[in-house]
């Protein structure tokens, strides 16, 4: 591009902070993370430009006089509450909401499943020694995993993979991020409230190695 048609662009894009403050309106209301070029193009702004300013509203986002910020989460860009607020939000949101959380052995289940990517209900159940069918349906239910095909072995079981929604609640960039179970937990009370559980299991020497069909 010539320097003059880089001038010609630069007079037709609004001002620095008229851009940010369009970031911010558009990553505020998507309910995913969302990709520069995703807001290049629906805003209309070069890629290059969108890159520098998401880059200045993090830091922006940053200061203590924000409650929230703007992290890099499933390839994205999403806001979140800053965790020194979490505590406070969480009390508030209780006030609000019925109570609710992701139960100890859905949330084992799903670790397992995280760490073994793609597994079967056999394979899982291996692990963990109870009958995971029920948990596998809440999992399913609430979008943290996804069916991943067949696994070529006798009776072709169906197989289970984390989805990017799993890595937007516990607000991981990717799968490398992965924390142990015990942080996974602390980071499910985080993401998913507190409240009561529920209880699906039963020992998986009380069922049969059938597979969920999906």
């Amino acid at each position: 591009m010539s320097s003059q048609e880089q001038s010609v662009l630069s007079a037709t894009l609004p001002e620095d902070h008229v851009r940010r403050a369009l970031l911010e309106a558009v990553i505020y209301v998507a309910e995913q993370p969302l990709t520069p070029a995703q807001i290049s193009e629906g805003l209309g702004f070069p890629l290059s430009t969108v890159t520098d300013d998401l880059d200045r509203l993090i830091k922006d986002y940053k200061d203590a006089s924000h409650g929230i910020e703007v992290r890099v989460v499933a390839g994205g860009y999403k806001m979140f509450t800053k965790a020194e607020h979490h505590e406070a939000v969480r009390n508030f949101v209780k006030t609000l909401r019925p109570k609710f959380k992701l139960s100890l052995p859905a949330l084992e289940t799903l670790s397992v499943i995280a760490y073994k990517q793609p597994a079967t209900i056999p394979e899982i159940q291996a692990v963990r020694g109870v009958n995971v069918t029920g948990v596998i349906h809440t999992l399913l239910n609430r979008k943290l995993i996804s069916t991943a095909g067949r696994k070529k072995v006798m009776g072709r079981p169906m197989m289970y993979k984390t989805t990017k929604e799993f890595l937007v609640q516990f607000g991981l960039s990717d799968l490398s991020e992965l924390p142990n179970l015990k942080e996974l937990e602390e980071l499910s009370r985080n993401a998913l409230s507190e409240g009561g559980t529920e209880n699906t299991e039963s020992p998986a020497s009380e069922v049969t190695t059938s597979d969920h069909q999906g």
